[in-house]
């Protein structure tokens, strides 16, 4: 099976099935020099996490992440970082009803027709558990942004589930109020609307859709490479990989289908210190809006990058549903996947999404050599370095 790498010079490999013995990631291609915080990662391991409020699946996972290659005295060193998660709490026999009669919409038969076998526990390797290694490359990539000379930040938060949308809120907003509510929207007053119809579907025995946006701010002009490794092209990769993803959009997205060009194109000024989101020197050209997403022939203009990412409904309910056994031969009428499973997925998406983000930005400026990609601290060839081990001999 490929399709296990992610990136270029910043590259990550996972390994792990959802109930497997462990979860693992090596991450490839990270700078010599970067002081890493293994709390941190395991900050943002804690937001992801299972059973972290009612609207969560209930799986006690405490997903506790060893660092055990990579770093010495606690500086990276350039070579692959190696980190775990074990799984703790896998309970497969709830599954075997649907060795054979594969859940609806799930990935099992395909699965099972590609490969001749599969991992059904839990969904096995197609289960949205393995996006647990995504977050700790994720948080490993933050870390190098945050210092790097580059100021990088990056937020999502849930624009919308069912019908019940947020109205636009600002990246600052964004930052304030994410984390102060399950849902993990930034409009409070939508977040209880939000929390009351997915308590309404989770006693109904079902599951409700819904999306995220974000934002990103400090990246540079100038990365991409068109075509196909754009930036949109490969970070549409990274979110669309993201399991039960079904449309990603910057910018207008969508609704540019409606709008004459002549109100979507943004028209061209000099920085005057009048856009202050932009990383753009006085005197630069700069577009005046930013409906594009901060992106133009698929590479970035410095402008905040910005857009959404829609997830349906998850697929794992309660509910009865109709499958077929390719053993026996027959339809199964009263199929139900009774299981610890979320009721909504954006809620827990979010450090996803943020993840994904950090690490195509990363690779990007890696390979636009806006970061050296050998040390963080940009001197090759210098030996006496802040973080190189001392001989204690020599004390």
């Amino acid at each position: 099976m490929n399709g296990n790498r992610f990136g270029q010079l910043f590259q990550v490999t996972t390994y792990g099935e959802s109930h497997g013995e462990a979860m693992g990631v090596t991450v490839s291609g990270c700078p010599a020099g970067v002081e890493l915080d293994e709390d941190s990662i395991q900050h943002e391991l804690d937001r992801r996490k299972p059973g972290q409020s009612k609207i969560t699946t209930s799986r006690g996972e405490p997903d506790e992440v060893t660092v055990n290659s990579g770093t010495q005295d606690g500086y990276t060193t350039g070579t692959p970082i190696g980190m775990v998660i074990q799984n703790k709490d896998a309970r497969s026999g709830k599954y075997e009803p649907f060795i054979t009669a594969p859940r609806p919409s799930h990935g099992d038969f395909t699965y099972s027709a590609k490969f001749g076998t599969r991992n059904w526990g839990g969904g096995g390797r197609s289960s949205a558990r393995e996006t647990v290694n995504w977050v700790a490359a994720g948080a490993v990539a933050q870390q190098v942004l945050d210092q790097s000379d580059h100021d990088v930040q990056i937020k999502a938060h849930v624009n919308q589930i069912g019908d019940i949308e947020a109205p636009d809120v600002s990246f600052e907003e964004m930052l304030e109020h994410t984390e102060e509510n399950d849902v993990r929207c930034a409009h409070p007053e939508t977040a209880e609307r939000m929390r009351e119809l997915i308590d309404e579907y989770q006693k109904a025995g079902d599951s409700i859709g819904g999306s995220i946006a974000f934002e990103v701010r400090g990246v540079p002009r100038g990365l991409g490479a068109p075509r196909f490794d754009s930036f949109p092209s490969r970070l549409g990769q990274a979110l669309f990989s993201v399991p039960a993803t079904t449309h990603v959009e910057f910018g207008l997205g969508a609704d540019a289908r409606t709008v004459a060009g002549s109100d979507r194109n943004d028209d061209w000024t000099f920085d005057e210190g009048d856009h202050p989101d932009t990383v753009s020197e006085a005197g630069d050209p700069v577009p005046v809006g930013n409906d594009h997403g901060g992106l133009q022939g698929g590479i970035t203009t410095g402008q905040p990058i910005w857009g959404e990412a829609t997830w349906h409904a998850p697929t794992s309910i309660p509910k009865a549903q109709q499958t077929a056994d390719w053993e026996t031969g027959e339809i199964v009428d009263d199929a139900q996947v009774i299981g610890r499973h979320d009721p909504v997925l954006p809620p827990r998406g979010v450090p996803v999404v943020e993840a994904m983000l950090y690490l195509t930005v990363l690779d990007f400026m890696l390979l636009g050599g806006r970061i050296n990609p050998d040390r963080i601290d940009d001197r090759p060839g210098e030996y006496d370095t802040d973080y190189h081990p001392s001989s204690p001999r020599n004390e």
